[in-house]
Order: structure tokens, then sequence, then C-alpha cells
């Protein structure tokens, strides 16, 4: 990016500063122009880690649990309904938040508090909105949602996934040890993909991303061509099959009246649609603020439609009573009862491990650039350390190989990528004692009822406050807004407080999330999940209330963001293209001043 005069003398001062013998500030660049995701990556991202082991497993599983092909439809519409209303959510925050003074009113002392203040992306996604709506205590939200995010955001549940349906694709025993060695193998090398080529892996994203919504259209196509009378070598199986699942007058017939059963029958739907925070998560902006809101609100569609298809589909073709009478996954069912043979569910399987490890890609490559921001408000042991992006092995090489003048170096957040790992491989090791199948529920459940419903909540109806609380003038300066105002943010609030308090009640005995038949109790997941928020609310008072009294300092953070309109254009957007980090303990005088 062309820099003017001004703007290049700042980041000159900032890199020297940082530079300086004896400094304890950290420099963190942003990626150039050309590094910077386009908008087909950016719909990639969506796209890789919406259409994962969801689509594939639970329609099965929901089926089971609603006893009816009717509900079942309606629970996947509703979570499309969710998706979209939580994009709309996530828009109006990160299009608007988090905001900066421009460089020139900055300097200037004579507006300094008192001009306009411009949105600039940011990475982090909902650390950043929850840390602009719930101010106060200072470090409280940080701590909080860091401690939440650093231990489970990641994607180890679906590591353990990839494992089993691995074994499965290659015809091998699913031994316990097999899966688990095949999680970690999965978590580590989707780390090694981002930490080694930040462009490659962006390429590998993307490749996987066109790959699986093929595979969806392949099976939207299978499925209902088979419901037209098509046999694809074992016969026309899916006439009778769409008949009956279809017919009015039994599809909504006796539905199960489980109202604990409903409940996570939904949250397994919102974890399959969970894909949309994805691009927030990331600094972006790419072209026009109007053409990503028209983007990103386009995938979700789009994925919506692929979901609904693909689940008509199925039922085109495997009667309701065979899905009841087994605990086979659904595209295992589908290939198996469309092809009449064994090798085409070795295929799907195959086709399901690359669709999982492909949300774990997607999600190693945003997460670890969150627990990159939480490392650098301080609040993280070795914070400095963690914050950090160095240049990647493959970017180095070339430089060494083929040296271009003025050319920037890829880098990736190394440190923050080996964090993310640690605590992945750690998940799948906790649950070692488990069986791979309750590893997988409990962890992808855990997953989705803290850092989808509940870290949800806490925005959408954090929105809604600042809609209609005490900083009434937030609707003035929103860079984007949803049609129809604050009724995404409603919808979504409500649905995820459905879920907080619906996964409590108990299914029953006859349902797939009983203790008799999934091995897990009722209430251990949301009851583990409150309690992290319990246990980050700890952490943040030994962090912030404990050692600052102990050692009698206060920690000082800084962040100062370099700021430049996009493309050296007067009325270009605000980016942010490095980022001064310095944290430091003050000593702290009786009053409660710094000294």
């Amino acid at each position: 990016m062309p820099l003017t005069e001004a703007d290049q003398r700042r980041v000159d001062e900032a890199e020297a500063e940082a530079r300086a013998a004896g400094s304890s500030k950290l420099l963190v660049r942003n990626p150039s122009d050309a590094q910077k995701l386009g908008s087909m990556t950016v719909m990639c991202l969506i796209i890789n880690r919406t259409i994962g082991s969801g689509i594939f497993v639970t329609p099965a599983i929901i089926l089971r649990a609603t006893d009816s092909v009717g509900v079942s439809l309606i629970l996947w519409i509703l979570g499309a309904v969710f998706g979209l209303c939580g994009l709309l959510v996530w828009l109006e925050l990160g299009l608007s938040i988090p905001k900066f003074q421009p460089p020139e009113q900055a300097l200037d002392p004579l507006i300094e508090g008192e001009g306009s203040f411009e949105n600039v992306p940011r990475n982090g996604g909902e650390k950043n909105y929850l840390e602009y709506i719930y101010k106060d205590p200072r470090f409280r939200t940080t701590c909080m949602y860091g401690f939440i995010f650093v231990i489970l955001g990641n994607l180890a549940g679906n590591g353990v996934a990839f494992g089993i349906y691995f074994l499965q694709a290659v015809g091998a025993p699913d031994h316990p040890h097999a899966v688990r060695g095949l999680a970690v193998a999965s978590l580590i090398i989707a780390c090694l993909i981002h930490g080694l080529w930040r462009k490659g892996g962006i390429y590998f994203n993307n490749f996987l991303a066109i790959i699986k919504v093929l595979t969806l259209l392949a099976v939207i196509v299978i499925g209902f061509a088979a419901a037209a009378g098509a046999s694809f070598g074992n016969g026309p199986v899916g006439k009778s099959a769409s008949k009956t699942n279809f017919d009015p007058a039994k599809s909504f017939s006796d539905p199960s009246g489980d109202f604990g059963s409903y409940a996570r029958s939904f949250v397994y739907v919102v974890y399959s649609y969970s894909g949309f925070k994805q691009p927030f998560y990331v600094c972006h902006r790419p072209g026009s603020i109007y053409f990503t809101q028209i983007s990103l609100i386009c995938t979700m569609i789009l994925i919506g439609v692929l979901f609904i298809l693909a689940n008509a589909a199925y039922l085109c073709a495997v009667p309701k009573e065979r899905i009841l009478a087994t605990d086979i996954d659904m595209a295992t069912l589908f290939f198996r009862d469309i092809f009449g043979n064994e090798a085409a569910p070795r295929v799907m399987s195959g086709m399901i491990a690359m669709s999982i490890f492909g949300g774990i890609v997607v999600m190693t490559f945003t997460a670890s650039r969150v627990k990159q921001e939480i490392a650098k408000e301080g609040v993280l042991p070795f914070s400095l350390f963690f914050a950090k992006s160095t240049t990647t092995p493959y970017a180095w090489l070339k430089d060494r190989l083929w040296p271009a003048s003025n050319a920037e170096l890829e880098q990736s957040p190394a440190a923050a990528l080996f964090l993310h790992c640690v605590f992945a491989v750690i998940l799948v090791a906790a649950t070692s004692s488990t069986t791979p199948a309750v590893a997988y529920t409990v962890l992808v459940l855990l997953y989705a009822y803290t850092l989808v419903i509940m870290a949800g909540f806490f925005v959408a109806t954090g929105v809604l406050y600042l809609r209609f609380g005490k900083r009434k003038d937030w609707t003035n300066s929103l860079g984007f807004r949803p049609l129809g105002g604050p009724t995404a943010a409603i919808i979504y609030s409500l649905l995820c407080a459905f879920m907080i308090i619906g996964v409590f009640v108990p299914p029953s005995v006859s349902s797939p999330f009983s203790y008799k038949n999934s091995g897990v109790q009722h209430y251990t997941v949301p009851a583990v999940g409150l309690s992290t928020l319990a246990m980050g609310y700890v952490y943040y008072l030994v962090f912030a209330k404990l050692i600052p009294r102990l050692r009698k300092k206060e920690l000082i953070v800084e962040r100062e963001p370099i700021i430049v309109r996009q493309g050296d254009r007067h009325d270009g957007e605000w980016v942010q293209i490095l980022e001064v980090v310095e944290f430091w303990w003050a000593a702290r005088q009786g009053g409660g001043k710094e000294v």
C-alpha cells in the first residue's frame, strides 16, 4: 500500500521505537495489500467452517430425537434463520467498532477528544465487541472471554470425528487409540500448514471450500434424482422413501414431545451454522463495505439453501424407519442405500473426513489470531511471546532464493498457533477415558454451548443494550444498519436463551441424547459450560485484583495502532497497517495514582 509522507513517517517512528535498544515495545504488522484476504477467500472461510461434519452426521441424530421428518426440517430452517440473524448482528458490530481517531485529529490539540472516530477492522471478532459493550471493570471481559476462548476455542471434537471417518474410509478398525492419534495429527498438521506458509493455507482453505460445495450439490442431485426414479446400482429406492417421508399425512405425525431433545437437536443444528463468525476473527475489509455486506449475506443464504436441500435429498432416498432403526450417520445410510455396496459409503467417509479437516484448517487460521489479540491485552502468561508475529519459513526461504526489493514478507502468529495446538491436544487427551463417540459429543457440545450460544447471547443482548440502554447514540454511528433494526438481535438472543436453559431439561430415556444412548449425563455440558464463566471470573480476580495487590503495582497496557486510508485515497476506508504493543507493571501510590 503506498503511504503518504506523513503516514510513512509515523510508521518509521513506530519501527524505530520498537527496535531501539532496551525497548519493551512489540511491533506487529498487519498483512500488506497483496497479502490481504480477498472476497472469495472470506466467503470460503464461512463455507469451509460451516460445511463440516454437521450436515453429514447430525441429520440422522436430529430425526431420531424429534421422530418427525417435518419437525427435523423445520429445525434446519430455523437454524438458517439463526445463522443469518447472527451474521447481521456481527455485521452491525464488525462494521461499527472498534473506533479510532484519525491521526490528523489525534495530533491536533484543538480537536483532540472532540473529533470524529472511525471504524477500523481489527482481529478478534466478538472479543472486540464484548470489550466495547461490557467495558467496566477493566480486564474483566477480556479475562473471562480469553479464558474460555484460549482453552475451548478449537475444534478438538472435529479432530476426533476426523479420526473416526478416516479409519472408516480406509477400512481399518476404529480403535480408540488410532482415532485419537489421528485427531492429534490433524490438529498439529493444520497448525503447521498455517505456520509454515500462510498463503498456502489460504489456498488450501479455498480449495476445500469449493470441493465441499460440489459434494453437497452432488448429494442434492443424486437424492432428487433417486426420488424421481433414477437408479444408481441399487434399484429405484427413492420412489418409496420419498413418498413415505414426504407424505403430508405422515411427515408431522407423532412427533416427539421431548423438550430436552428438541433443545439439544437445535444445539447441533446451530453448531452446523456457526461458521458465519470466521471473517470477523481476522482483520479484513475487501473492497467496499457494501460488497462485504452483500457477499457475506449471500454466502449464508447459499449455505442455508444447501443444508435444507441436502436434508431433503437424504430423505428422498432413505426411509424414516430405516434411519430410526440404526445409529449410522445419514450420509453413510444415503450412499449405502443409493449405490447398494460398501465402496460408496467408504468414499463418502473419506469425503466427510476431508470436510472435517477443512473446518479444522479454517478454525486454526482464525482462532490463532484471536488468541494473539488476547495476548496483546497482557492477560496471559508470557503475553509478549504469544502476541508476536514471525516470518513464515516459506517466505524466508523464498526471500533467500529469489530476493525482491521492498517486498514485505508474510508473517504468521506462530506462538499463538502453538498455544492453539497445545490446548486442542489437551482437550483430546482429557477425553481419552471415554469412547471416541462420547468424546466427540462432549467436545462439540461444549464448544457450541460456550463460544456459539453463551457468547452469542451476550453479544446479541449487548447490541440491544447499545440500542435501547444508556448509549442510545449507538444508532447514529453505525457502519451497517441491518434490515429490521434490532429484530435480528432479538431473534438471536431469544434462541440462544432457549438453548442455554433448554439443555438442562433431561431428555427421555429413548432419546439419542439420553445417558443410556449417548453415555453423557444431560447436565454435564451446560454445567461445565456455565462453570467456565465462573472460572474466567476467578481468573480475572486473581489477575486484576490479587496479583496487583500483592505486587503493589498495576498493569499498564498500551496498544498504539497505526491507521491509514486504504489505497492512499482521501475517501478510502481506514485500515490498520501495524500496531505497537507495550505493557509494564507500574507502582501506585496509596491514592491510586501512577508513579
